[in-house]
């Protein structure tokens, strides 16, 4: 029992060294660039091939009342997504992450690639104003933890130039 911790432990030092090595590269990837779409893309395509277990990456903007897909890696994807609608138009309402392990337990999960198990899906805040979501899906069941949550809800921001998200989305009702 003692080596199942131990194991589990080590393994969460792994994905953190992981994060850490990905936000350096995310920062060296976007230094001085100020184009959005150009910055979205490059990040997305660094997670999308630096992290394991990853069948989709992509953007959504909140523009209009919706969420609208942004630069992504993966299967085609969803273009638009209503407020309160799947795990992304869920985030887009309560803006705070959302973690799920099994996508089919998900009431109104939208499948925009069948082979899809687990999500997770992070809000993006420029100048403490919601901007968007960053939308990741693996084809493993519970594939996310809050490591990933942690680490995700710091690099989705760096797309602005920004370190963190400014707003905590604990703070929003």
């Amino acid at each position: 029992m003692l080596f199942c911790s131990f194991r589990k432990v080590e393994l969460m030092t792994a994905k953190a060294k992981n994060y850490a090595l990905l936000i350096q590269q995310a920062h060296s990837l976007l230094a001085g660039e100020t184009d959005l779409i150009a910055n979205m893309s490059n990040l997305v395509a660094l997670l999308f091939h630096g992290l394991p277990n990853l069948n989709g990456v992509a953007y959504y903007r909140f523009k209009e009342g919706e969420l609208i897909l942004g630069p992504f890696q993966g299967k085609p994807a969803c273009m638009h997504i209503q407020v309160g609608r799947g795990v992304c138009g869920t985030v887009a309402q309560t803006r705070k992450t959302e973690i799920v392990a099994n996508v089919h337990e998900f009431a109104g999960h939208i499948a925009c690639d069948a082979a899809s198990k687990s999500e997770i899906v992070v809000p993006v805040f420029k100048d403490t104003k919601f901007w968007g979501v960053l939308d990741l899906d693996s084809p493993a069941y519970g594939t996310f933890d809050e490591v990933d949550k942690k680490y995700l809800l710091e690099l989705a921001p760096v797309i602005f130039g920004e370190t963190a998200n400014l707003r905590q989305e604990t703070q929003h009702h």
